[in-house]
């Protein structure tokens, strides 16, 4: 992909967020609770599948 496409797609994706941010914040903060959430769920299943394996 051109490098002025993926510079296109990034700014892009950037105003995106800010405009989410301002006009829909209950919005917002639900996803990034939800991303958050999901991260976390990871971690802990990595370090159970880790813990599991040493043992």
């Amino acid at each position: 992909m051109p490098v002025f496409v993926k510079k296109l797609l990034a700014w892009g994706s950037v105003a995106f967020l800010i405009y989410f941010m301002a006009f829909r914040p209950d919005g917002a903060a639900q996803m990034f609770k939800a991303i958050g959430a999901m991260l976390v769920a990871m971690a802990q299943g990595l370090g159970d599948f880790l813990t599991t394996l040493m043992t």
